[in-house]
């Protein structure tokens, strides 16, 4: 429980034995209340093994369909189980735990909270192309959204009981679908979307894949993915 609410703390875990144990840890000591789903999307090493070991419950997918089906299938997993709150955690340990109950109390009047990295606290930081997109994601979505978002490709989040069922069933896929096809989604319906500001931290294990040229093409895709999310209904 968090705050008075049964909550899940989902991980997407795509070959990250190097963190999965230390992120998995910090969540249940600094939230002993909660369940721990690692959801681990076709990895080819010890992810799921080391993850159980670490005290987590995983889903295990048979091969790599993207953080956004194994977020669908940790969905689907807290409405069969009747969770109140769902909470994506990332599996290389940027994320802090310690912000959790902030995100919880925010769904007394909100559906979907996120947690936004350029939002006054904390120095993480995004230059280049990648900020550009960032950006320019924000300012399109904060009006559909009618609030204002700073960090819409946060996977910092929580969702309450009604949006936990609508995204057990409609959860897209496709490369930042999860994030930015999500948020146009959960508006249009009708459902009241906020951030809080977090500290993001660097990751515990493994290398980010930054480089200009694949900046470049992040900054090609937002424009692209942001265009279909608006068309579709």
């Amino acid at each position: 429980m968090v705050n008075g609410k049964r909550t899940l703390i989902i991980i997407p875990a795509l070959n990250e034995s190097g963190s999965i144990a230390d992120v998995v840890g910090e969540v249940r000591g600094e939230l002993p209340g909660v369940d721990v789903l690692v959801v681990d999307d076709g990895s080819t090493d010890r992810t799921a093994a080391v993850a159980v070991a670490a005290g987590a419950r995983v889903a295990k997918l048979p091969y790599n369909l993207g953080v956004g089906g194994a977020m669908r299938l940790g969905y689907r997993y807290a409405r069969d189980n009747d969770y109140d709150v769902a909470i994506q955690i990332d599996a290389d340990g940027q994320h802090d735990p310690r912000y959790v109950p902030k995100l919880v109390d925010l769904l007394d009047d909100n559906d979907l909270v996120i947690g936004a990295r350029f939002a006054g606290e904390g120095d993480y930081n995004v230059r280049g192309p990648r900020r550009w997109a960032m950006v320019m994601l924000s300012a399109v979505l904060s009006k559909v959204a009618h609030t204002k978002l700073t960090d819409t490709t946060s996977g910092f989040r929580a969702a309450n009981r009604r949006v936990i069922e609508m995204f057990a069933t409609w959860y897209p896929a496709e490369y930042l679908g999860d994030t930015v096809e999500t948020l146009v989604h959960t508006a249009r319906r009708g459902y009241r979307i906020q951030q809080v500001p977090v500290a993001m931290r660097k990751r515990m294990a493994g290398t980010p894949s930054h480089s200009p040229a694949r900046a470049m093409i992040y900054l090609g895709r937002a424009f692209a993915v942001l265009t279909l999310a608006l068309i579709r209904r």
